[in-house]
């Protein structure tokens, strides 16, 4: 499957209605977010069964205010609809790959708010 867009009036949906959502925050002004934009566009062909959410930022300001982006791009995780990881800046397809492998063992039962990204922190 291909990225989507997303907007305010289908974004609480998706994440409800999949199990596993991948977000991208960009702009079209943005360099980094176009250097990233294959990268996440190529892993989501890869896993088909991963939906690959991307928000325009100018075009959504308030989405991009509600999941305050404060810097673009900005990937988030959501699994079972809720927020497991949060990082800004252009990830290389191999940290890409190391986050959706870390979303997809993630146990919502042991940690289910933004874990994944609070345990990477602990372990810098």
């Amino acid at each position: 499957m291909s990225t989507v867009n997303l907007t305010v009036a289908d974004f609480e949906r998706t994440l409800s209605d999949n199990q596993m959502v991948l977000v991208d925050f960009w702009a079209s002004w943005c360099g980094p977010c176009r250097m990233f934009a294959p990268v996440y566009e190529k892993a989501s062909l890869a896993h088909p069964d991963i939906i690959f959410g991307k928000v325009d930022t100018e075009a959504e300001p308030a989405l991009a205010a509600a999941a305050q982006i404060s810097s673009i791009p900005t990937l988030m995780a959501f699994k079972d609809g809720a927020l497991v990881f949060s990082q800004p800046g252009a990830l290389p397809a191999t940290a890409l790959e190391q986050v959706i492998s870390a979303v997809r063992d993630h146990d919502m039962e042991q940690a289910p708010d933004n874990a994944i990204a609070e345990q990477e922190r602990k372990s810098a």
